[in-house]
């Protein structure tokens, strides 16, 4: 590797992404959608190096495409199995839990204010309605109100301080 190439390639380290992508433009003669800094870095580098002392040579061109040729490519994924059950060892078995004792009986109405609305959410004996839509959990309530996981205990402030 030529001196000045070597310099080219670490200086690419220290340019930021807008930099990057106008350095792409100019050694590719075409921009880019990237945004990824270290991906950036090495297509650039490797492209500096090849137009300084030559790209793949004719035959390795050649091994190369012999090998995606001879490559079993899928190009779509495989279709999805239907599960087929067997009626016969299908068995149903009832579980028991214990109701955490933060939460209020089932039945109940909680009640929040959120960004000026007032969502309302039922208590049922095996989770937690919320306009029309049964949930397994106050977080996936809170998760479907907010947009992000969040403690739904906390979200609606239930517990040992803020029970309702």
């Amino acid at each position: 590797m030529h001196l000045n190439v070597g310099r080219e390639v670490a200086a690419l380290q220290r340019l930021t992404v807008k930099e990057l992508r106008a350095r792409y433009a100019e050694v590719f003669g075409e921009p880019t959608n990237a945004h990824n800094k270290a991906w950036l870095v090495k297509r650039i580098a490797w492209r500096i190096q090849a137009l300084a002392e030559g790209d793949l040579s004719e035959r390795a061109r050649r091994r190369a495409e012999e090998l995606a040729n001879d490559a079993d490519l899928r190009l779509s994924p495989p279709k999805p199995r239907p599960a087929k059950a067997d009626p016969e060892r299908t068995t149903t078995v009832g579980l028991r839990f214990k109701l955490d004792d933060r939460l209020p009986p089932p039945g109940t109405i909680i009640t929040r204010q959120y960004k000026g609305e007032t969502l309302l959410v039922k208590v049922l004996p095996h989770g937690f309605e919320f306009e029309g839509e049964v949930f397994q959990s106050l977080s996936a309530v809170a998760k479907a109100i907010t947009g992000q996981h969040c403690n739904g205990f906390h979200f609606f402030r239930l517990g040992t301080e803020g029970r309702r």
